[in-house]
């Protein structure tokens, strides 16, 4: 998502956001350090950074930077 997209969720919004999508990614790392065939071991990598994105967002929606 982008980051236009996020600051319209609000505060509540990006915090499940974050709790579903780091759930995901902890599932991902997991079976990847497993030896388990994860389809698309590059889809951890853009999860992280998605994960970054919105937890920047939410605390410039925190201190009322936009």
């Amino acid at each position: 998502m982008k980051a236009r997209d996020l600051r319209a969720l609000g505060i509540e919004g990006l915090d499940q956001k974050i709790k579903e999508v780091s759930q995901e990614l902890m599932t991902l790392k997991i079976r990847h350090r497993s030896g388990a065939d994860v389809e698309k071991p590059g889809r951890i990598k853009l999860m992280r950074r998605e994960v970054a994105r919105m937890k920047t967002v939410r605390t410039e929606l925190e201190r009322g930077i936009r």
